[in-house]
């Protein structure tokens, strides 16, 4: 069972009381996440997107492996606080995406206490899940009936504190805010491999070489511009972004004392 209806746990209650009973991630309060202003850099996105693109498809050393064992971890920890708090996580088997938007996915949440996951096997990256990607390994966790890979917890994971909680978008701002939120609940040394899952696809997915006229990405309604439901989705790969990527990511935040 999730929820009443219209009895949607305090998700930043919830994501709150998980940091503080973890006291090796970051100080910053999840209350005060909003106001962090965002100094939206489009070539901070354009260097990732190249970045990402440049990028072996697979970077697998002794230290990255350690770097997503404790990410998968920790996700799952994060999850169990989710559905510790009532929320339902029932996996998505119609067909196309269970939401429209991210404000349909937040009132839906909100509506219901319950969260669809669009399914790894479904879909992950360009096409079908082929090849080795350590998140496509089964997490041991089991929904009805469906046992989820590590890929679909950190989905939940994602969609619950990254977009649901502060309701930010699916367009590269919200992501980027979304994004900003794990750092703070994640341990510093999972957050070279988080921003490689986030904001490398996330650069290369807006602003990628592939979509690109003359150097610039066209906006809508300018000659080659493609819609996101036309551009593709980024491959999956896996490698820890450098440390002074994150460093740099950190730095387009701001918090505004009131």
């Amino acid at each position: 069972m999730g929820c009443e209806p219209g009895v949607t746990p305090d998700l930043v209650a919830v994501a709150q009381s998980y940091v503080a009973a973890h006291p090796r991630l970051s100080t910053t309060e999840i209350t005060a996440l909003p106001r962090f202003r965002l100094t939206f850099d489009e070539r901070f996105c354009l260097e990732h997107a190249d970045l990402f693109d440049r990028a072996p498809a697979l970077a697998w050393d002794d230290e990255t492996a350690d770097r997503y064992e404790l990410f998968k971890q920790e996700n799952l920890a994060q999850y169990r606080a989710i559905r510790a708090a009532g929320l339902e996580v029932r996996p998505w088997s119609d067909e196309g995406q269970p939401y429209r938007d991210s404000r349909d996915l937040a009132r839906r949440v909100r509506e219901s206490g319950v969260l669809h996951v669009f399914l790894t096997a479904a879909g992950h990256g360009p096409g079908r899940p082929t090849g080795f990607h350590p998140l496509r390994t089964p997490s041991g966790v089991v929904e009805h009936g469906v046992e989820l890979t590590h890929n679909d917890v950190f989905r939940v994971v994602h969609d619950v504190f990254g977009h649901v909680m502060h309701g930010h978008s699916f367009g590269p701002r919200g992501e980027f805010r979304a994004v900003r939120t794990h750092l703070a609940m994640y341990p510093a040394r999972v957050h070279p491999v988080l921003l490689t899952e986030q904001v490398g696809q996330i650069c290369w997915f807006f602003y990628g070489p592939h979509l690109r006229v003359a150097g610039r990405v066209p906006a809508r309604g300018e000659p080659g511009y493609t819609p996101p439901e036309q551009r593709p989705y980024p491959e999956q790969k896996v490698f820890p972004l450098p440390a002074h990527h994150v460093a740099r990511f950190l730095g387009l935040f701001k918090e505004e004392h009131r």
